[in-house]
């Protein structure tokens, strides 16, 4: 990717926004849309949307979800610890002793995630796995007042972990799932607003997809979007780091471009004609399997209206649900460029039944 582009993708991880809490990141997505979409808008639902070519045919969504996993706080006691449960799938083992950062009414808290320390354990509470309910957050406040003039239950939060730079163009750091999906599908539409396709073509940049309840943002999305074809970009599970089971989750490596779902939630015309353009413009790219659920927002565009034809492309992975997920750059670069070829080869004639 372009060095503007890379830094801006920095800039929309560092940004807080877990689910239903994702203005922040979901601003700043539609700022850099505004630079080169013909159309730039919003809905209630929060759902970013940026459109080239608005008038064509056939009408194409490439959706990537904005939100990221975090933490909500549910209950202040009177020596001011914060007690919180989690938005999304968290391990408790990976958030403690972690550092915070609340989404205060008045700015930003600071505080940092407690645990007894374990000089002060039992021999079977050693041996036993962090649980939710045996931590809080700290924010060093005095007593339950001062803590409740800056925090109010129901705040979100997120682990405060700063993007970091590494070898081979790879990056580490909280919410890679999924700006990135929200990001190549913005980097698509930056090049198909450069080379104009045939279809309309929208990037979304959904919300609430980590919790998943009523489909998030994708549903409603679609729903009023219409289109006839949709491309969700997520993340899958990389299998390159020592102990992946290969046999269950495929072979999916940082470097070795995107995953190529294929299964219940996935068009299989849509999905050959990805594979074909893989093929032809030599964009390196693997397949998953995928029998059921995908756990993306192809689950929720897929059956929008009266169904819509769905693809899946995803991006390999590292340590997901961690403040340290690692992707590399080269790989969400070749999703994206797969995805506006793809965009490209459509044309209003092209039917997607099975």
């Amino acid at each position: 990717m372009k060095s503007n582009s890379v830094e801006f993708f920095k800039r929309l991880l560092a940004l807080p926004g877990p689910s239903g809490f994702e203005s922040a990141p979901a601003r700043a997505w539609r700022e850099e849309a505004g630079q080169f979409a013909d159309r730039v808008w919003a809905d209630v639902a929060g759902n970013g949307f940026a459109a080239v070519n608005p008038d064509g045919m056939p009408r194409v969504m490439l959706a990537g979800h904005i939100d990221e996993i975090g933490l909500m706080v549910n209950h202040i006691d009177d020596d001011g610890f914060l007690y919180f449960s989690t938005i999304g799938g968290w391990d408790p083992e990976v958030i403690v002793g972690q550092r915070v950062e609340i989404l205060g009414r008045g700015g930003p808290i600071h505080g940092v995630i407690g645990k007894k320390a374990i000089h002060l354990q039992e021999k079977e509470d050693r041996d036993r796995v962090s649980k939710t309910k045996d931590l809080w957050i700290d924010i060093g406040a005095a007593d339950g007042n001062g803590a409740r003039e800056l925090v109010r239950v129901g705040d979100a939060a997120v682990l405060a972990a700063p993007v970091l730079d590494l070898p081979n163009e790879r990056i580490a750091s909280r919410s890679v799932d999924n700006r990135m999906g929200a990001l190549v599908a913005l980097e698509a539409l930056r090049r198909l607003a450069t080379d104009r396709p045939a279809a309309a073509v929208v990037a979304v940049a959904t919300t609430r997809e980590e919790i998943g309840i009523g489909g998030g943002g994708a549903r409603p999305g679609a729903f009023g979007l219409d289109p006839q074809i949709a491309i969700a970009i997520d993340v899958t599970h990389a299998t390159d780091y020592p102990g992946a089971e290969k046999k269950g989750h495929g072979d999916h490596r940082l470097g070795g471009g995107p995953v190529l779902s294929r299964g219940s939630a996935v068009n299989p015309v849509l999905f050959e004609r990805l594979l074909e353009v893989a093929e032809r413009e030599r964009i390196a790219h693997s397949i998953e399997a995928a029998p059921s659920r995908t756990s993306t927002d192809a689950d929720s565009i897929v059956t929008a209206r009266m169904g819509i034809a769905t693809a899946l492309v995803s991006v390999p992975n590292r340590y997901m649900h961690s403040p340290n997920e690692m992707v590399a750059l080269e790989d969400l670069d070749r999703a994206a460029e797969l995805i506006a070829a793809t965009v490209r080869s459509l044309s209003e004639s092209d039917s997607f039944v099975p």
